[in-house]
């Protein structure tokens, strides 16, 4: 049997180690369809919403190191546009299909035509639209190593009638070619860095994720400057861990004060494979020194004394011969001690577990903690569920978490729990979502049911887009439009062939997870959480309190006092956090 330019396609994404692709088939992508299921060899995942394959395949390239997805002519390849936006801009390398309507309707406003290479430009490394069969295969080969080396994502807009054209020989590479550069910076740069820290006393470690596969390496270096370390959301995971002496936690938004402080009183700040996008955090009177693999970070988001190039493992080798030990752990200690602090302040939130219908979110991240494996993989939403994932998820032998850290979108964490699970079929996936998060994608659920994915699903149902209130009281608004219905997510569960736990009392917490966690297969916990927990740093206290108060003031100026009265019931929580 002669094959189709399908059949290539199928071949050369086995052969860069693509285990399976996520997509809804029809029209256009049917040629593909036809060729992975005579292969045999990929696994094709129906997903209900094509976003929803982005995710998962950007999930499965984060861990696994290559990802698929697909999307069907105009409707279908443009819902894969937002997970598409998440992967470029985590760095995964996936590989997107965007199949199209035939090469002879193009450019005449035919039914569902769009154009991929104007559509895709914005989230993607590399994109391009096949005009032949051969321009199909030689562009697939362009973009699956611009994925792998560019670090991110690569589209191909294919044509239905492309796709199934017949091609016998393939001008183009028969292997994918994995390149793993070690790059260093320059010496006269590490020579300058090296004087700079030899010359001061307190010199703070800021790690992001760049630093994952240079763990051993930033202890060491932490070790002999006695420094602080603190890291990003997307780098604790790799170093907030018990017996890790030098951890004084996170700074930025959803930081904690020992993680702002060990920055802002340091001589020097070292910030290590991080794109650290809260500048309003970073110090502006303490010299700065960045590290990256991607040059282009560098100063982009602080005051940078001194930038290098290079790769966090070889560059810490590279710089730890030339560094003095220091000797005194004053500026450690100090910082270890305010952080012991703040983690004793996040302990006492869990000592109050709430009441029927409003449990402390916190008191449920931490038994999540307590009760995941100890190479679980985190999912987390967007919102008020990644604040307590900050709080409470601790570093385990190889735990892993990962959230929408950079393009901070909704309900990202069901579909990368799809992704993930389906990766790493012998580890533990658990999913923090929020009610809004899940209700958004929430037919990808008979996703998870229809192929037996063993990802465990937390609800955390506090009734509100919780994230969304808070900005709008901090900015001085009266918050509206925030509260949702839900459905019964237990009863939608059991509709969907899913085992299901819920908690509605803190006493329920644990027997809910510990029940979710033993079952083999795909599980939902629905847990009923305050609504009125607010968590953010303290040095935004006196703006929360001010945009308050603007917002009562407002409210009684329009003469809306019953409002002002409901307000004030509701949020007296609220303020004794506040004060």
């Amino acid at each position: 049997m002669s094959k189709n330019v399908s059949d290539h396609l199928v071949e050369m994404l086995v052969q860069v180690g693509v285990k399976r692709i996520y997509a809804i088939t029809g029209d256009s992508l049917n040629p593909v369809n036809d060729a992975v299921k005579r292969d045999g060899r990929l696994q094709w995942i129906h997903v209900r919403h094509e976003e929803a394959g982005a995710y998962a395949a950007s999930m499965e390239a984060e861990l696994n190191g290559i990802g698929c997805c697909m999307g069907s002519s105009g409707p279908g390849h443009v819902h894969l546009v937002n997970g598409l936006y998440d992967a470029n801009r985590a760095g995964n390398p996936v590989i997107a299909i965007a199949s199209s309507i035939h090469t002879d309707k193009l450019g005449l406003d035919n039914f569902q035509e769009t154009r991929p290479d104007l559509l895709f430009q914005d989230c993607s490394k590399y994109v391009f639209t096949a005009n032949t069969p051969k321009q199909a295969l030689n562009g697939l080969q362009s973009a699956i190593q611009h994925a792998i080396s560019k670090k991110g994502v690569a589209v191909l807009g294919l044509p239905g009638d492309i796709a199934s054209a017949p091609i016998e020989t393939v001008e183009t590479a028969a292997k994918t070619f994995f390149t793993q550069s070690r790059i260093i910076p320059d010496p006269v740069a590490l020579k300058d860095l090296a004087a700079l820290i030899n010359a001061n006393k307190k010199v703070m470690l800021f790690c992001g994720y760049g630093c994952k596969d240079a763990v051993d390496e930033v202890m060491e270096l932490a070790k002999k400057l006695k420094s602080p370390l603190g890291y990003s959301f997307r780098g604790k995971i790799f170093f907030e861990r018990e017996d890790n002496p030098y951890a004084v936690g996170l700074n930025g938004l959803l930081g904690n004060k020992s993680g702002f402080e060990a920055m802002h009183q340091a001589d020097v700040l070292l910030m290590l494979g991080t794109d650290f996008p809260y500048s309003e955090f970073l110090p502006t009177k303490v010299k700065i020194v960045q590290i990256d693999i991607q040059p282009e970070k560098i100063g982009r988001r602080a005051k940078v004394d001194l930038g290098l190039c290079g790769d966090i493992k070889s560059s810490i080798r590279e710089l730890m011969p030339l560094l003095e030990e220091k000797v005194s752990s004053h500026f450690l200690d100090k910082m270890r001690a305010l952080h012991q602090e703040v983690e004793k302040k996040y302990l006492a939130y869990v000592k109050d577990k709430g009441e029927e219908e409003f449990i402390h979110p916190e008191f449920v991240a931490y038994m999540v903690d307590k009760l995941a494996s100890d190479d679980a993989i985190f999912t987390v939403d967007t919102g008020m569920s990644a604040v307590w994932a900050a709080r409470y998820l601790k570093a385990g032998r190889n735990r892993y978490l990962t959230g929408s850290f950079n393009h901070g979108s909704m309900a990202n964490a069901m579909p990368m729990a799809m992704g993930a699970a389906l990766a790493c079929p012998d580890r533990q996936v658990i999913a923090f979502s929020g009610d809004g998060g899940i209700s958004m994608l929430l037919g990808d659920l008979m996703t998870i049911s229809q192929y037996r994915i063993p990802a465990k699903i937390i609800i955390f149902n506090n009734r509100s887009l919780g994230m969304v209130k808070l900005e709008m009281r901090v900015e001085g608004y009266m918050d509206w439009q925030t509260d949702m219905v839900n459905p019964d997510f237990t009863k939608l569960a059991e509709a969907m062939n899913i085992h299901s736990w819920e908690a509605k009392s803190p006493e329920e917490v644990e027997p809910a997870l510990r029940g979710a966690f033993l079952h083999e297969g795909p599980a939902i916990i629905h847990i009923y959480t305050d609504p009125n927990s607010l968590a953010m740093p303290p040095e935004l206290k006196f703006e929360q309190m001010e945009g308050f108060a603007q917002s009562m003031s407002r409210m009684m100026m329009n003469g809306n006092f019953a409002e002002v009265v409901e307000t004030s019931k509701s949020d007296m929580k609220y303020l004794k956090e506040l004060l």
